[in-house]
């Protein structure tokens, strides 16, 4: 069984994309089959995934060409498969919209629900209708939340925009829980808020902490994840980690 989880926050800059990419890198390295999404139109889990072919297939390329949707999937050097995403996503949101196509991803990612069993979605930093899309078919979405003030507005709007799609029946997604990244614990306002996070949402918040990491930084530019491009680094472990809590939160409920 395919389990479809969106990696989603309205606030850029959080570490959604470099989430998306390890946590894809870290389920591969525990033996799942994975399919990764990329759905931000700045398409940067694809250069991460280190896809090289010139002007890959995507999404666009199903909806507007009529390619088969497994034509648009390529292998990343870490594993994992990829849906890349680039600038034509922009013209696709308003496509979806305009034609009324809401539930258009659900039904183009039904040929994977035996192939893979993980399908991560890396969401644009806005709640457009990509988002919407990939929030009406995960199972599931994970939070991405950087330890500063400002990064805590738009969680408690997002996991009400979750909360309003599964009352009216259109999904069965939930929050998974939240993800605490680019920490320093040296910092008193990363402890601060941290302890706001833990305090207001408890068992939501994961134990794993993703600290900042340099070789996390590095990776994209080598086309690996951290995972692969140096696994004894701090930010690797930490990610392999954070597969492990995912994996328990969701195979053995």
């Amino acid at each position: 069984m395919n389990k479809i989880i969106a990696i989603a926050n309205q606030k850029g800059g959080v570490g959604k994309t470099t989430t998306a990419v390890n946590l894809a890198a870290s389920l591969v390295a525990t033996n799942r089959r994975v399919l990764l999404i990329d759905l931000d139109p700045q398409g940067n889990a694809t250069t991460a995934a280190g896809i090289s072919t010139q002007n890959p297939k995507n999404l666009c390329d199903y909806y507007f060409e009529g390619a088969k949707i497994k034509e648009c999937v390529y292998s990343s050097k870490d594993g994992f498969d990829i849906l890349p995403g680039d600038e034509g996503l922009i013209a696709l949101e308003v496509a979806i919209r305009n034609d009324n196509k809401q539930g258009f991803l659900s039904k183009a990612l039904k040929p994977f629900s035996d192939t893979h069993n993980y399908t991560i979605i890396d969401t644009p930093p806005t709640l457009n209708q990509l988002t919407v899309e990939a929030l009406f078919c995960a199972s599931g979405t994970l939070i991405p939340l950087q330890c500063e003030y400002y990064s805590l507005e738009g969680v408690t709007g997002l996991m009400k925009t979750i909360q309003t799609i599964s009352d009216k029946n259109m999904s069965s997604n939930r929050v998974l829980g939240i993800i605490r990244t680019m920490v320093d614990m040296r910092n008193n306002l990363a402890k601060e808020v941290s302890d706001e996070l833990e305090k207001h949402f408890k068992d939501l918040v994961f134990n794993t902490l993703i600290p900042r990491n340099v070789k996390l930084a590095e990776a994209p530019s080598h086309g690996l994840s951290g995972i692969k491009y140096m696994p004894n680094s701090y930010g690797a472990k930490a990610y392999l980690a954070l597969a492990g809590e995912l994996i328990r939160r969701v195979e053995y409920v």
